[in-house]
């Protein structure tokens, strides 16, 4: 089903707004004391409750307690987007280099030279990102300009790419999984070669 804002309330659809609004301008979900500043509340009971009711209508996903772990859920995308492979989200792959289709976005997601890839393996479903589903990424220049905590994808030459959580530490990087099976993959900053940092996670229903 695709999610109507006729379904939503007044309280509810504002915050939704204020919600993609702020991520499509920032690439990253607010702090819930961001979003009672936004609506104006003292508490943040009203916004909690916002959001399950969000969630519980197809609009959001979230992990309850952390917002951080927010992101939109869009099943209807109308601007093109490279569909370039498969990315792991477990052990690593061989990296993507050949275009195989085009995903339709809406407007939500306005940044150019956006790609996209599709997950294989279950090492980021703590992240709310599941095997299969398609996650679109912005082109990554600088690892500089990464902050720790950052979903990113990441390529290791001679062995492949993957999807994780990135972390800079001293002059290394650790690679980590949104799941406690997976072990971190911690490598010199050289031997990393970062594509993109993640945008969206869009799910076929």
């Amino acid at each position: 089903m695709i999610p109507s804002e006729k379904t939503l309330t007044e309280p509810q659809n504002e915050l939704f707004e204020w919600i993609r609004d702020y991520m499509n301008e920032f690439q990253h979900s607010p702090s819930i004391r961001q979003m009672m500043q936004a609506m104006g509340l003292k508490s943040p009971a009203p916004i909690q409750s916002r959001l399950k009711h969000l969630q519980d209508k197809g609009f959001i996903k979230w992990q309850e307690g952390k917002a951080r772990t927010l992101q939109i859920v869009e099943d209807v995308f109308r601007q093109g987007i490279p569909i370039l492979g498969s990315i792991a989200a477990g052990g690593l792959i061989e990296t993507f280099n050949d275009f195989q289709e085009e995903l339709d976005i809406s407007s939500v997601i306005k940044k150019k030279g956006l790609f996209a890839l599709i997950v294989n393996g279950d090492s980021m479903k703590d992240a709310f990102i599941a095997d299969g589903d398609t996650v679109l990424l912005e082109p990554i220049e600088s690892t500089g300009s990464i902050k720790n905590g950052t979903i990113v994808s990441a390529y290791i030459p001679g062995s492949g790419a993957t999807l994780k959580y990135f972390y800079k530490k001293g002059n290394k990087v650790s690679l980590e999984a949104a799941n406690p099976n997976y072990s971190p993959i911690v490598l010199e900053n050289e031997q990393i070669s970062i594509q993109g940092r993640l945008c969206a996670v869009w799910r076929k229903t």
